[in-house]
């Protein structure tokens, strides 16, 4: 398995964490909707009702997050290589590895730790067209695109 192919994996691993978690999220607040009608009754059932409510509001919007996150991963074509950096691509310099992708934070792959990060975070914007060998500025630090794959 390739280093791009087990950090999509991973991507979609969390994706896919994330997702049960809202999932099971969902379940319980209907639970407690469902519990809430049969023992409450009066002022205190409705702001009760009311909270219920907007907590599912506040899933569903996690939710709908979570669909787009999915649909721009698999977007990505991890047998695709770029000369430049990419959607899809892992960059290697001097400071840090990342995996552009989506927001996932730190993954391990063979001993190396990258960062999957998305494409409009401020250091994705940096580094998007740039090359092997591109010198990048970011939070005053100065590193070097070393590889791309």
């Amino acid at each position: 398995m390739s280093i791009k192919e087990e950090l999509y994996n991973q991507c979609q691993k969390f994706l896919d964490d994330r997702f049960q978690t809202i999932q099971k999220t969902i379940a319980e607040i209907q639970e407690s909707l469902a519990t809430e009608t049969k023992s409450s009754a009066g002022d205190k059932h409705e702001t009760g009702r009311a909270m219920l409510q907007l907590e599912r509001e506040k899933v569903g919007q996690q939710l709908a997050e979570i669909q787009k996150i999915s649909q721009l991963l698999s977007k990505i074509d991890i047998s695709k290589s770029s000369e430049s950096v990419s959607l899809g691509s892992i960059v290697l310099t001097t400071q840090f590895h990342y995996f552009i992708a989506i927001s996932a934070g730190e993954l391990k792959s063979k001993d190396q730790t990258f960062y999957a990060i998305s494409a409009n975070t401020p250091i994705a914007k940096l580094l998007l067209g740039k090359t092997t060998g591109d010198r990048i500025q970011f939070r005053d630090q100065d590193f070097k695109i070393l590889d791309l794959i």
